[in-house]
């Protein structure tokens, strides 16, 4: 079509009669085409001519979120929701191996954003993030492997999710040993009893592995959990 075009004005051009002055208002319009059309052929041969950006290296993969089956998703009440960068929620899911996301969260990302909407603002609230299934969960010999412990935390916190309170035991990542299979990760939220000083006995302190959380929970008389949810994920390599 650029080179009918192209042709159809040359033609027009070459039939004006030599030394003609000035030129007709029609040929004169029929050079401006030319003109046009001859500065976009220039424009399109460059462009062909630059370096075109090559392919990324790997396509880009679609990560699906598979929800927990039935009998793990009975752990996940009340709208408590626990947050990571770039994947959002992950209660109530398995975490996707695709971009790393098992490496990452084992690896990389820290504490992640807590939100309870239902939170009283005039209560406060104890959080618990244990792993039940250590060192697997056909040989669970170490639960509960406690992974964050934080007391005294005010329900205007639970309410934006940027919790603030008194830690007992650092946030720990998620980090499932080799050929173990998946691993819960639960995360409790208990109403704290007013004027309550919990804490962490000595020997408590001394490990995190085969924490006694029961009686942890019986001890400071925390009751059921107002909220849980859980999220299951495996070693990066498996």
């Amino acid at each position: 079509m650029l080179v009918e075009t192209i042709s159809t004005a040359t033609s027009s051009l070459q039939a004006l009669p030599p030394g003609c002055s000035p030129i007709p208002r029609t040929q004169r319009g029929r050079m401006k085409l030319l003109g046009a059309v001859l500065l976009a052929a220039g424009l399109l041969s460059t462009a062909a001519g630059r370096e075109q950006p090559p392919w990324p290296d790997e396509p880009s993969k679609t990560c699906f979120f598979q929800t927990l089956s039935s009998v793990d998703s009975e752990f996940c009440r009340g709208d408590l929701e626990i947050i990571y960068p770039e994947l959002g929620d992950v209660g109530c899911t398995y975490i996707p191996k695709c971009h790393q996301y098992r490496r990452r969260i084992s690896r990389e990302w820290g504490s992640p954003r807590v939100r309870y909407p239902q939170a009283e603002e005039s209560k406060k609230y104890v959080l618990v993030l244990v792993d039940p299934d250590a060192p697997s969960r056909a040989n669970p010999r170490n639960r509960f492997w406690r992974h964050w412990l934080v007391t005294d935390i005010p329900g205007a916190d639970l309410r934006t999710g940027d919790i603030q309170g008194r830690v007992l035991t650092a946030y720990v990542r998620p980090t499932p040993p080799p050929r173990s299979g998946y691993h819960r990760y639960q995360l409790r939220l208990y109403e704290q009893p007013a004027h309550e000083a919990i804490a962490l006995s000595p020997e408590e302190r001394v490990s995190l592995g085969a924490w006694a959380m029961e009686n942890f929970v019986e001890q400071f008389r925390l009751g059921s959990p107002v909220a849980s949810t859980q999220f299951l994920t495996k070693y990066h390599e498996d």
